[in-house]
């Protein structure tokens, strides 16, 4: 498989924010513990209700799954094994985990939505974390434009993050649909 052609997917979630709700499918044939980390230790158990997107960069990517509205960060779970070299490409649409720069088994709850075609984020080899990749494990199959929406917010730099809401886009939960 090419990192242009899309897999075979295997089940979906939906993200309910005040914006309006986005859909993702998440391929477990190609990210398997990505994918389970995310349905099993945080969808299921409710984990998501009442996080924010803590970062908003317009043309790139929002992030979250692992702030508060009041911007206190969650206790997680264990850290994950990095699945980045699964073929699959940050383009536009794609959801991947969120990860430490300098250590590529270091995600938990954070996750990312790609708005633009990203494949700086793609895997290339396992010499050096940043050449190690982020995990595309899944994509926004509706919803797009509710995610150019929270895009067009208004963000500050903080403490956390260089481009953070200034209002706080709470995700109000995420709920697995099938």
């Amino acid at each position: 498989m090419g990192k242009n052609e899309p897999p075979t997917m295997r089940g979906a979630a939906t993200i309910t924010t005040a914006k309006g709700e986005i859909t993702l499918e998440l391929y477990a044939q190609y990210a398997p513990v990505t994918v389970n980390n995310f349905l099993t230790d945080y969808v299921k158990r409710g984990f998501y209700s009442g996080t924010v997107f803590h970062y908003v960069a317009p043309g790139s990517m929002v992030l979250g799954g692992g702030y508060t509205a009041e911007m206190e960060l969650k206790s997680t779970r264990a850290e994950i094994t990095c699945e980045a070299d699964n073929g699959l490409s940050n383009r536009r649409g794609t959801v991947a985990m969120a990860r430490r720069s300098d250590f590529a088994h270091s995600a938990n709850s954070q996750f990312f939505i790609n708005l633009s075609d990203n494949d700086f984020f793609d895997y290339e080899n396992r010499e050096t974390p940043e050449q190690f990749g982020y995990c595309v494990f899944g994509e926004v199959v509706e919803g797009l434009e509710v995610l150019d929406e929270i895009a067009q917010v208004k963000v500050a730099k903080t403490e956390i993050s260089e481009s953070q809401p200034v209002k706080p886009v709470v995700i109000e939960s995420i709920e697995l649909v099938k």
